[in-house]
């Protein structure tokens, strides 16, 4: 069984930054992946940014959108997963939410269905 708590966000002005926090209770070892996500009403949950989180943690993959103005990384305990978020966009309103999977990191990691567990979400809001 895998919990995650996310937390950080909030509402900023374009070009302001968050970042954003996921606590990850799970069994060592257990988790291969995890992400960052984002969804807006009425469209499918969009992959943000992924990251291997077995013994070889790092590597990590974003979205073209976000790429040069999101870091995401974790914590050396694998406890918290986080992403630091720069030169934030109206754009980038949104609910984010942080996803485990049990496998390692693939070429499907941008699918939402590639995700075992799911937090609850946290909004983040950028206004012009």
């Amino acid at each position: 069984q895998v919990q995650l708590v996310e937390s950080g966000g909030g509402s900023v002005q374009t070009g302001a930054s968050l970042r954003l926090s996921c606590t990850v209770s799970a069994r060592s070892g257990s988790v291969g992946t995890m992400a960052w996500f984002r969804q807006v009403p009425g469209r499918e949950r969009e992959f943000v940014a992924a990251i291997s989180w077995n013994m070889y943690s790092g590597n990590p993959r974003y979205a073209e959108s976000v790429r040069g103005r999101f870091t995401i990384s974790g914590d050396t305990a694998k406890t918290t997963l986080y992403l630091q978020m720069n030169f934030l966009k109206p754009v980038d309103t949104a609910v984010y939410y942080c996803g485990a999977s049990l496998g390692s990191l693939s070429n499907t990691y941008v699918s939402q269905h590639r995700y075992d567990y799911w937090g609850q979400g946290t909004q983040v809001t950028v206004s012009s």
